[in-house]
C-alpha cells in the first residue's frame, strides 16, 4: 500500500521534472494527474495511487508550499464534487478514461441537469423523457431548472424518465449529456442577487448515444444517490480554517469597528461564532469518515447546518454594519462561473445565503432524510410509491 514517504517521493519527483515556475499550469495539473496525485484513493491510472483518502493532504500540502497551481475547485466544484464519484463507482472503463482527467484538471466543465420546474424538491417524479431509438441512442426531451454553471459547462450529469409505466422511482435512467449538442438550449436566470449564476435548460431532440448511459436502465435513482450524497458533503462538508466561511468577515468587522458593537449583537456573534466552528469540527470528521467508504445520508446534516449558519450570520452582519449593510456593489446582469461569498460585500452574502436552503436538497427534504435514515424515525406516508410515474396527480 502506499504510504505518506512514498507519497512525498513521487510528490518531490513530480515538482523535479515538472517546475511549477517553468511549467505551463495545464501541462502541470496533467501532469499531477498521470503521476496519481489528483485523487490519490483513485485507482491508478485514474488519477490516483490506490491509497487511503487522508494521504490526500499530504501531497496538498507539499504542493501548496512549492506554488503549485490547483485546479481552480470552486470553479469545477460540480465535476469534482458530483460527476467524478458517480462516474468512478458506476462508468465503464472507456467512461473512467474518457471524463476523469480533463474533468480533474478542469479543460471540461461540468453542471447538473437534475432539478425540474415541474417537480419542485420531488426529484423523483421529474419528467423529461429519454426514449431509445432503434439505433440504439436515446432522444431527449424536457426541461431542467436551477443549473449552476450550465453557460459554462461542456458536460452536464442528467437524469431523465425512460419507463413511464413503473413508479417514478424505478423509471428513471442516468446519462452524460453534452452541452454542445443541437437541442440543448441555455437560459440565464437572474437572481435576487441581481446574477445570473443559475440556468434553465431546454433539451430538444437531443441524442444521447447508449454508451453515455451510466448505470443500467432504470437504475437512474440508484446512481443518483451517490451523486446527491457526494453534491451535500461538497457543499456542508468543505474544509475550512478557522473563521474560514461566513463567519469571517462578521468577527473582522467586529474587531475592527468597535463603534458598532452592543451587547445583544456580542451574545449573538459569540453564538454563531461558536456553531460554526461546532459545524467546522463535525465537517473535518464527516471528511475522516468518508474516507472509509461512501457518504451516506449524513451529509444531508452538515448540508442543512452550512445553509442556516450561511443565513443566520449574513443576517447578523447586515445588522452590525448598520446603513452600510444595505449598500449592495453592483447590481450588473452578469453569469459568474463560481460563486464567491467572502469575496463580495455584506449585502451579497445576504441575499445570496438564501438560496442555501433552497440548492443541493432543499432543507426541508434534507430534515426528511435526517428522521428516517440518520436517526430511524418512521416514514411519512406516501401514497405514490406503488402508483405508475404516468398515473400520478400533476
Amino acid at each position: 500500500m502506499t504510504d505518506a514517504a512514498e507519497l512525498e517521493r513521487r510528490t518531490a519527483q513530480l515538482l523535479a521534472d515538472h517546475p511549477p515556475a517553468t511549467t505551463a499550469r495545464q501541462d502541470f495539473l496533467t501532469a499531477r494527474f498521470d503521476a496519481g496525485l489528483a485523487w490519490v484513493h483513485y485507482p491508478q491510472g485514474l488519477g490516483g495511487l490506490g491509497a487511503p483518502r487522508s494521504l490526500q493532504a499530504v501531497v496538498d500540502a507539499r504542493l501548496e508550499a512549492a506554488g503549485a497551481p490547483d485546479n481552480d475547485p470552486r470553479r469545477i466544484g460540480i465535476g469534482l464534487g458530483m460527476a467524478a464519484p458517480t462516474i468512478l463507482k458506476y462508468g465503464t472503463d472507456e467512461q473512467k478514461q474518457r471524463f476523469l482527467r480533463p474533468l480533474w484538471t478542469g479543460e471540461e466543465v461540468w453542471c447538473q441537469l437534475f432539478s425540474e420546474p415541474g417537480a419542485g424538491s420531488d426529484l423523483a417524479a421529474l419528467g423529461t423523457r429519454a426514449v431509445r431509438q432503434d439505433g440504439g441512442d436515446w432522444v431527449v426531451n424536457g426541461q431542467k431548472v436551477w443549473t449552476s454553471s450550465a453557460h459554462a459547462a461542456r458536460w452536464a450529469i442528467l437524469i431523465a424518465r425512460t419507463d413511464p409505466d413503473v413508479p417514478k422511482h424505478a423509471g428513471i435512467t442516468y446519462f452524460l449529456c453534452d452541452m454542445s449538442d443541437p437541442g440543448v438550449e441555455v437560459r440565464p436566470l437572474r437572481q435576487i442577487t441581481g446574477e445570473a449564476e443559475f440556468n434553465e435548460v431546454f433539451l430538444t431532440d437531443v441524442r444521447i448515444p447508449d454508451a453515455r448511459r451510466l448505470g443500467e436502465v432504470g437504475d437512474g435513482w440508484r446512481v443518483a444517490q451517490t451523486t446527491l450524497n457526494n453534491e451535500r458533503v461538497a457543499i456542508g462538508g468543505m474544509r475550512l480554517p478557522r473563521e474560514g466561511g461566513m463567519i469571517g468577515p462578521v468577527a473582522r468587522t467586529w474587531r475592527e469597528r468597535p463603534e458598532l458593537r452592543t451587547h445583544d449583537l456580542h451574545q449573538r456573534l459569540l453564538k454563531l461564532w461558536v456553531e460554526a466552528e461546532v459545524a467546522r469540527l463535525t465537517g473535518e470528521r464527516l471528511r475522516q469518515q468518508l474516507a472509509q467508504g461512501q457518504p451516506g445520508p449524513e451529509g444531508a446534516g452538515m448540508k442543512l447546518a452550512f445553509a442556516r449558519l450561511n443565513q443566520e450570520i449574513s443576517g447578523l452582519e447586515v445588522e452590525l454594519r448598520r446603513e452600510e449593510g444595505l449598500l449592495y456593489d453592483d447590481w450588473t446582469m452578469r453569469r459568474p462561473e463560481l460563486v464567491d461569498f467572502t469575496g463580495r460585500d455584506a449585502g451579497y452574502r445576504y441575499l445570496r445565503s438564501k438560496g442555501n436552503s433552497i440548492e443541493g436538497g432543499t432543507s426541508e427534504v434534507l430534515l426528511n432524510i435526517v428522521a428516517e435514515r440518520v436517526l430511524g424515525l418512521p416514514s411519512e406516508p406516501r401514497t405514490d410509491k406503488d402508483v405508475a410515474w404516468k398515473d400520478l396527480a400533476r
